[in-house]
Formats: C-alpha cells, sequence, structure tokens
C-alpha cells in the first residue's frame, strides 16, 4: 500500500485523535503540493484503465477511491479528497495562462477518459463525489475536452445503459445552475448558460436529445412492482431529470420580455422552437394519469410546474386552452382529491401521514401541491374566464355530494372541493359575487363535515374553516359554531383530524374578538396540546401554542410554570427525534425550534412576575447549558434570547445561570460572532444586574474572561468592523455599572479601543470606540486622561474626537453621534475634563474641549425639543416619570422646543415662498 493509502487509513480508521490530525494535516500539505519524489506501481488489474505516466495525487486519489480492494472509510475519504482537489485546482479562478497548473494536462485527460465508467461502478455513497467531480469537470471543459459526450449520453440510452446517461443529464441539470463559465459561484436559480451553450448548434443537438428522452415511452419490461423501488427505477430517473432540465431552461428563456438585450434574441429562438413542443409533450405525458396509468409523484408535479409557469404566457396559454377543461376536470382536480394511498397512510401510519402534509419539502415532490398550485395561478392570471368554471364545478360536486344517499355518497371528490375551496380562499375573499356568499358556503357545505364518518372530510372541514376564520361573518353564532367545532375537533381519535384542528384554532384565536369565548376552556384547551405535543413533533402547533400565550398575555400566568415543563420535555423529545434522524428535512428540529420560540413567548408573557421565572429556571436551564455549546448552533439565537429574558426580569441571577457564561464566551470567540449583537444583550445583564458577582468572583474570573474574549475578538484584523460592534458597547456597560472599582482596567480597554479606532473604517464603530474613551473620562477622568497623556494616546483621541464632531452630511446634520445615547455619553465624558485640575489638561486644549461641548449640548437640546415636538404624548409621558428638578429642565426644553418649531415653520413657509418666486416663468 503506498504512503497516500496510508495516510488515508489513519485518517480513516485510526482510534488515536492525534494521529487522525496528523493524516489530516498531511493530507492538507498533499492537496496544496505536487510531489514529483515519489514514484508508485498500481497493480493494474485493480485499474479499468492503464496510466500512461508517473501517477501524480489526483491520479492516485481516484485510483484509491475506486479501488474495490480498499476499505470503504478509505475509499470515501479518497473520494471527498479528490472532489475538493479537483474543486480548488481544475480550473483555479485568477490563474493565468502562463501560470504552472496543478495539475498536469496529462492527468486530467486520464480522469476524463475514465470518470464516467467509475462514476457508474462505484457504490453510492462514493457516487454522489464523484459526480460533484465530474459536474466541475465537464462544466469547466465542456465541450471543447468532451467532443463526443452527447454521442456517450446517446449510446447508452440505446444501449439500456441507463445509470451512465443519467448521471449527465442530472450533471447537465445541475449545470445551469451556474452563472457563467467565468462566474462559478452557485446561484439561488438559473442566471446564465455557461456561453459555450449559446451556440445554437450545439444548443440544438443537445435539445433533440433532451426532447427525444422526454417524450420517449418508458419501457414496461424491468419495471419494479414496489411503489418506492419503481419511481426510483433507472428510466424514471431519467425522465424526472429531463422534464427537470427542460422546465430549467423555461424558468430561463421562457419569456423573452424579461431577457437582457444579448440574451433576448436567444430566449425568442427557444420560445418558438421549443416552448410549444414541450408543452405538447408534458400535456401528453400527464394524460397517462387521466388514462390510469403510472406516473410518479415527482415527475407529475414537475409537469405541472411547467404548464404553470405556462398559463401568464400568451402563445403558451393559447396552446394550452383547447385542452384547458380536460387538463383541469379530468386531471388536476382528480390529483386534488383523496386516494386510496392517503386512505392506506391515514389508517396504517397516521403520524407519517401528518407529516407529510406539513412538510415543505414534501410539497416539492406533491402532485396535489403543484395541482393546487396550478388552479390558484390559473384563477389569478386568467381569472375572468376560469374562476366562474371551476367554482360552479365545485359547487357541483358539493351539490351532488348532498343528494347522494350515504352509501354513496362521493367522500374524496368534496375532500377535493373542499381543498379547492380552502387553497382559494385569498381569491374568493376579494371577488365578486363570491366574497359576500362565502359564510353560506361554509354553513351549508363545510360545518357539516365536522361530523362527517370520513375522518379525512371532518380534518378538511378543519382546514377550511382555519382558512376563512377571518371573514366578517353576519351571524357570531357561525363564528361560534366553527370555533366550538375546531376545538372539539382536538378531541377526536384521529390523530390527523386532531393536528388539523390544533392549526385550524391558531387561525380562530387570531380572528376572535370576545376572548370569553375561548376563557372558560383555556385550561382543556392547554391539556388536548400537551396530549398532542406527546404524538407529534411539529412546529405548527407550537405556533398555535404562542398564539394563545401572545392573545392572553399576564393571564397565562397560572398555567406559565406548566407550559414551560411541557414545552421543555417536547424540546428534548424534538431534540432526541432530530439527532436520530439523518433528514435534513426533519419535522424534529423545526418542532424544537418552535418549543424555545414558545418558551421566549410565555417568559414575556409573565415579564412582570419575577418570582415565576425562579421557578421556570430549573425547567430551561439545561436547555440552555446544552444549547449554548456548538450542539445548539441551530437554536443559538432562540436560546440566547431565552437567557436574555432569564437574566434581566428574574429577581436575581443565580449561580445556575451565571454558569452560562463561559458558555457563551467561548462560543462568541470559537464560531458565534454572527451573533455578538444577540449575546450583547445577556452579557450586559450580567454585568449590569449582577454586578457584584460579577466583581467579587474569581473561580471563574469573569473581568479576565470578558477582556479576553474582546481583546482577541477587537485584534483580530480578520474581523469586520460590522462584526464587533457589540465590543465597545459592553466595554461601555462595564465602566458605566462598576465605578470605582474598576481603575486596573482602564489601561488596558483604553489601550485595546484606541488600538481598534485607529484601524476602524466605518463612522459607526468609530462613534462606539469614542464613546468608550468618554464613559472612562465620566468613570474616572484624572486616570483616564493621565493613561491618554503618558501612553502618547491624547492627541491621537482628542483630534479624531473633535474631527468627528465637526463632520456634518450634506443636510448640514452630524455626520457622527447621531443618536441622543451618542450626544449624551460625549457630553458626560467632555463635562468630566472641566473638573481637571489647571495643570493637568492645558487651558488650550479646554477651550476645544469647551465649545465642543456646548455644541454638543445644543445638539442633544434640539434633538430632545424634535421628539417633543414631533411626539408630544411621548415627551409627556417621559416627563411625568421624571422628580421635579428634572421635570424643570424638561419644561425649559419643552419651551425652547415651542420656540424651535415656531422657527422651524417659519424657515419652511420662507424657503417654500423661496422656491415659488424661483419657478415663477419669466413675462
Amino acid at each position: 500500500m503506498d504512503s497516500l493509502a496510508l495516510i488515508l487509513r489513519a485518517a480513516a480508521l485510526s482510534p488515536n485523535p492525534d494521529e487522525r490530525k496528523a493524516s489530516e494535516r498531511k493530507l492538507n500539505q498533499l492537496g496544496l503540493t505536487i510531489s514529483n519524489k515519489t514514484k508508485f506501481n498500481f497493480d493494474y488489474s485493480k485499474m479499468c484503465f492503464q496510466l500512461q505516466h508517473t501517477p501524480q495525487h489526483l491520479v492516485r486519489l481516484l485510483q484509491i477511491a475506486v479501488d474495490g480492494n480498499c476499505d470503504m472509510a478509505v475509499r470515501q475519504i479518497a473520494s471527498i479528497q479528490f472532489k475538493n482537489f479537483i474543486a480548488k485546482n481544475w480550473s483555479p479562478e485568477g490563474s493565468s495562462a502562463g501560470e504552472q497548473q496543478r495539475i498536469l494536462q496529462s492527468d486530467k485527460q486520464l480522469v476524463r477518459d475514465n470518470i464516467l465508467v467509475y462514476v457508474i461502478q462505484v457504490p453510492t455513497l462514493l457516487r454522489s463525489q464523484l459526480g460533484e467531480c465530474l459536474k466541475t469537470i465537464i462544466h469547466a471543459d465542456y465541450p471543447e475536452q468532451w467532443p463526443r459526450l452527447l454521442d456517450w449520453v446517446n449510446y447508452n440510452l440505446q444501449n439500456q445503459q441507463i445509470y451512465g446517461a443519467l448521471f449527465v443529464l442530472r450533471i447537465l441539470s445541475r449545470k445551469y445552475e451556474f452563472k457563467s463559465d467565468e462566474e462559478r459561484t452557485p446561484v439561488t436559480r438559473i442566471l446564465e448558460l455557461p456561453k459555450k451553450l449559446y451556440d445554437i448548434n450545439v444548443f440544438n443537438a443537445w435539445m433533440i436529445l433532451f426532447l427525444t428522452v422526454s417524450e420517449r415511452p418508458v419501457p414496461v419490461e424491468g419495471q419494479p412492482t414496489d411503489p418506492e423501488l419503481r419511481k426510483s427505477w433507472g428510466w424514471w430517473k431519467v425522465k424526472k431529470w429531463t422534464v427537470q432540465i427542460l422546465n430549467r431552461l423555461d424558468s430561463r428563456f421562457g419569456d423573452p420580455t424579461l431577457q437582457t438585450p444579448e440574451s433576448k434574441p436567444f430566449a425568442q429562438m427557444f420560445q418558438k422552437s421549443y416552448a410549444g413542443r414541450i408543452l405538447e409533450g408534458h400535456l401528453k405525458f400527464l394524460n397517462t394519469i387521466r388514462v390510469g396509468g403510472y406516473l410518479p409523484d415527482r415527475i407529475t408535479n414537475l409537469l405541472l410546474q411547467y404548464l404553470r409557469n405556462s398559463i401568464s404566457k400568451k402563445s403558451t396559454y393559447d396552446l394550452l386552452l383547447p385542452r384547458l377543461d380536460v387538463l383541469l376536470f379530468e386531471i388536476v382536480f382528480p390529483l386534488m382529491c383523496f386516494t386510496d394511498s392517503d386512505q392506506k397512510l391515514w389508517e396504517e401510519d397516521p403520524h407519517e401521514y401528518v407529516r407529510k402534509g406539513y412538510n415543505i419539502i414534501e410539497d416539492l415532490y406533491s402532485p396535489r401541491t403543484a395541482s393546487m398550485d396550478f388552479v390558484n395561478e390559473l384563477v389569478k392570471k386568467r381569472g375572468k374566464e376560469n374562476l366562474p368554471k371551476f367554482v360552479q364545478f365545485v359547487v357541483g360536486i358539493f351539490r351532488s355530494y348532498d343528494d347522494a344517499p350515504a352509501e354513496h355518497k362521493p367522500y374524496r371528490r368534496k375532500d377535493g372541493a373542499m381543498l379547492a375551496v380552502g387553497a382559494l380562499c385569498d381569491k374568493l375573499k376579494q371577488t365578486d359575487p363570491y366574497k359576500s356568499e362565502l359564510e353560506h358556503m361554509l354553513v351549508q357545505y363545510i360545518f357539516p363535515e365536522f361530523n362527517s364518518p370520513a375522518g379525512h372530510l371532518r380534518a378538511k372541514a378543519a382546514w377550511v374553516a382555519g382558512q376563512y376564520a377571518h371573514i366578517n361573518f353576519s351571524d357570531q353564532n357561525n363564528f361560534r359554531k366553527a370555533l366550538h367545532s375546531v376545538v372539539s375537533g382536538m378531541r377526536d381519535p384521529d390523530l390527523p383530524v386532531r393536528v388539523d384542528s390544533v392549526f385550524a384554532l391558531r387561525s380562530f384565536v387570531e380572528a376572535c374578538k370576545d376572548l370569553n369565548e375561548i376563557r372558560p376552556i383555556l385550561p382543556q384547551l392547554l391539556d388536548e396540546f400537551f396530549k398532542l405535543m406527546n404524538e407529534v413533533e411539529n412546529e405548527d402547533l407550537v405556533f398555535t401554542l404562542e398564539t394563545i400565550v401572545d392573545k392572553f398575555g399576564e393571564e397565562m400566568a397560572p398555567y406559565a410554570f406548566g407550559l414551560c415543563q411541557n414545552l421543555a420535555a417536547a424540546f428534548w423529545r424534538c431534540l432526541n427525534t432530530s439527532e436520530a434522524s439523518d433528514d435534513s428535512d426533519d419535522m424534529g428540529a423545526l418542532a424544537a425550534v418552535g418549543c424555545l420560540r414558545a418558551i421566549s413567548t410565555i417568559l414575556e408573557s409573565v415579564s412582570s412576575l419575577p418570582q415565576l421565572f425562579v421557578e421556570i429556571e430549573p425547567t430551561i436551564l439545561p436547555i440552555m447549558q446544552k444549547m449554548l455549546t456548538s450542539d445548539g448552533q441551530d437554536v443559538f439565537e432562540e436560546v440566547l434570547e431565552i437567557a436574555s429574558y432569564m437574566t434581566f426580569y428574574s429577581p436575581n441571577i443565580s449561580l445556575g445561570i451565571w454558569s452560562l457564561w463561559p458558555l457563551i464566551v467561548e462560543a462568541l470567540v470559537d464560531w458565534a460572532i454572527d451573533y455578538f449583537s444577540n449575546i450583547l444583550v445577556p452579557m450586559d445583564n450580567f454585568i449590569s444586574r449582577g454586578t457584584a458577582h460579577f466583581l467579587t468572583c474569581k473561580e471563574p474570573d469573569y473581568q479576565q474572561s470578558l477582556y479576553n474574549v474582546l481583546s482577541t475578538l477587537m485584534t483580530d484584523r480578520n474581523i469586520e468592523d460590522s462584526e464587533i460592534e457589540s465590543a465597545p458597547k459592553l466595554i461601555e456597560v462595564v465602566f458605566q455599572n462598576c465605578k470605582g472599582h474598576v481603575d486596573h482596567w482602564v489601561e488596558p480597554y483604553l489601550r485595546l479601543t484606541i488600538d481598534r479606532l485607529q484601524r476602524a473604517e466605518t463612522s459607526y464603530l468609530k462613534s462606539l470606540l469614542v464613546q468608550v474613551v468618554a464613559n472612562m473620562l465620566y468613570y474616572n477622568p484624572s486616570l483616564t486622561f493621565g493613561v491618554l497623556h503618558n501612553t502618547g494616546l491624547a492627541s491621537i483621541v482628542f483630534d479624531l474626537w473633535f474631527l468627528m464632531l465637526q463632520q456634518k452630511k450634506k443636510s448640514g446634520l452630524p455626520a457622527n453621534f447621531k443618536r441622543e445615547h451618542d450626544k449624551k455619553v460625549c457630553c458626560l465624558g467632555l463635562t468630566s475634563l472641566l473638573a481637571l485640575p489647571g495643570g493637568q489638561f492645558p487651558d488650550e486644549a479646554m477651550q476645544r474641549v469647551f465649545r465642543a461641548t456646548l455644541d454638543l449640548l445644543v445638539a442633544y437640546k434640539n434633538q430632545l425639543a424634535a421628539m417633543q415636538a414631533s411626539d408630544a404624548q411621548r415627551f409627556q409621558n417621559l416627563n411625568q416619570s421624571l422628580d421635579f428638578t428634572y421635570q424643570a429642565i424638561a419644561n425649559g426644553i419643552a419651551q425652547d422646543a415651542e420656540v424651535r418649531r415656531v422657527e422651524i415653520e417659519k424657515e419652511k413657509q420662507k424657503k417654500a415662498a423661496e422656491a415659488a418666486v424661483t419657478f415663477v416663468p419669466a413675462i
């Protein structure tokens, strides 16, 4: 085994962490350097091609990745290294033509010649890594280095070698997510085709392939009978990726009016030559459903997406129009109805039924969601001719359902009709004559299904009622009836009905004008909530609970402790589910976030009852202790909000809550710099509300800890100004709250502040840093000025400070220190200097300070006056909260404000008159 394989083996399999790290460092070195000193003899019987040159780093990685005799963990690391090396070095940005390339051209050619074969042969675990490599290579080199790629795909399709063709199709579909050849940064949606594909001959050749594959019938022979295996069968995958490519091309070029002048001719060609043929092919494909054939859900979804996008374009809508009724009533509407598979899932796994129904990712694959989107787009863009006939069709289903005997009622078609009514709620609420008939429609056709023998209709009734909860009911008894029916649905024997009822309840709580409708049943409601939360992990459940807590406010106090206990328990369950799941769309993780948000809402609602925070703390402290580490990166912001409430509203900060400080500090230095503004709040609370503990505790030493973290961040030249704006604010908190107790920190913090001030680029950070100096002067003017003078920093600080005070915007307003707080802090700092002995502060400098202070006081007075003039009630409320002395000052400012207000009004009138004169036409 060669040395690279040994290194990979150590990195993958060694139980010794130091050995693994050493291997990783070695891999990084190898990834940056091509070694010409070491030669290896490959076992050619294990390779599918013969190497004609001395193997280099990239080729050796590929050889290990595809070597079936190597340990899979080693092969996986090799494939990851191979992918990363190609991504960085195959076509590195910024490299010049004469610059030596990191990959030999001979090695590149070996990779090109064989990767298409290898990507098919390797296990699935490795295929995605090599597929990413193939995407990078084809994107960089096509068509110059792949002149026969199209022939290769055609050959594979004709000879039933579909997986090779499938991989290239997948790569091409993803390829269009790149902006251009020069800019390989992936973007959210298609922006530009690679320039090479603008060649009409190249593009036409590929389009012929895509259309041929799209229109070609899927072979019947060989299709699996199992639905899960069938949808993943190779030919259906080829169909799926082909349809996706066509859809992406259409979304990029389907509307020539949205193109740049350069791309408009190409888009016009695409629209004229291909859009109609794609539409015809998609309609024919969808007809498979109408005649009872099989079509995978994802493909159905993609086909309907294309048709939805065709509605707004005249040329494609004109082609669609003759087939629209068949499409709408015989294909789209049946997809909206309850099905056999729905019924099976409802009965066998109701939890999975609920998960699929409320999962955003599932919507990407759902024919039902795509059908609803199609109908919505149709009535939105072409509603005049289509909304009346669709509403008439739905009402016809309602009536036929009512007329049919119980044993023959079309339960599933009514389910689809109710879904349509709910999906069209926004349109129907705004459109005459339907908006005046909605209450009647609900009472006659929807509310009776609260008592339906079919569980799915009971669930749909709750959902539709929730969609229309905000309409103006002419008879409040109808609103009340729907509300109580939804509440009763929370005790339904079928889980999906209970879940839909809880979601509908949120709308009714928001729309409820008289909370006495809910207040008497609040305890029972909460009990049903927590029973359901024990069964289902879903963030929408918690949203409803948040709405109730927010609506009832302090009335939730008797339930706050129990709510937090239940939410904490639900959080741990969701977290455990999320950690055990490999799904990127795991609903447990989303529900966990919802639980934390709900806890924050509860804490806010009982903020006036500090003793409750003492009772709640043991329940939520373990959550904060775990999730303020790297384990909680996905919920870090939510946990910090809870910590902010606990440090601010509790009667005092307990030792348990203080245990969060080291976790927050460690996270801030390691990875949480983006959350610094969120971290500032609890850190401020720790210092300002727990000042004595902050000053006296030595294990840990919070003062030293704070300085260490701020020093680390403020001296880091890679951290931008905007990322550390909270740092000077924290220093400000220390000197404002610890007067007389932190003299020994004046010089270290001053040096740290001024060092960053000299490198700061943004005016806002400069203002914050100057205010740190102002706070220190206010804290102890003699000590602070002495440090500035002795370190030679005084002139640097004051010159910059006075310059910033003088700078104005074009409007004449101050360019710096814009807030009331900024002016106040500067005033306090500068006026502190006036108390220094004459010999300590030169008279000339004192005159500058005196003038600057007067200017600041005038600006501060004017700002307060402007507030009084613009918001007299707010000023009055603030005034009443002051003692007599400050009221007198405020009243003086109020008088100034009135004078200033009159002056401003006169100035406005004068300017208006001057403007009028200016624009009088000459006679």
